[in-house]
């Protein structure tokens, strides 16, 4: 589990990427974080707002992961995105975003070099690492 702050519209907002955040995520937004990050860094591109290909969709997205990784870290953060965002005046996803995926990206490494690294295991352990499960509506 990593946090970090990050400033936004001048305020230090705390944030925190676990194991948890993918669940909490395809509960609340019914979408799964993996592929959203993926999407979004795809069409952030190369950081720079000419370039990108972020749409409204994309930034809703957006939003939604920062509302997920903002609330876990903070109880007291209101119950709804709408809500948290009110509280800003306005911020650029292209200072955000990147740091987002470079807190989840430090926690994903972590948790698969545990698992790899588990001293409990032996060397003929085959354990499956699972991926999230898919229903048809997926």
């Amino acid at each position: 589990m990593y946090a970090k702050g990050i400033e936004i519209d001048g305020k230090e907002v705390a944030f925190k990427a676990s194991a948890a955040i993918p669940r909490i995520y395809r509960i609340k937004f019914q979408r799964d974080i993996y592929k959203d990050l993926s999407a979004l860094e795809k069409a952030i591109g190369k950081n720079v707002e000419d370039a990108s290909t972020l749409d409204t969709f994309s930034l809703e997205m957006f939003e939604n992961i920062a509302y997920v990784m903002a609330k876990h870290t903070d109880a007291n953060i209101p119950d709804t995105s709408e809500e948290w965002l009110d509280g800003f005046n306005t911020f650029s996803i292209y200072q955000v975003l990147p740091q987002l995926i470079e807190l989840w990206n430090l926690d994903v490494q972590t948790d698969i070099s545990a698992k790899k690294s588990s001293s409990n295991r032996s060397p003929d352990d085959n354990t499956f690492i699972f991926a999230s499960l898919r229903t048809a509506g997926d």
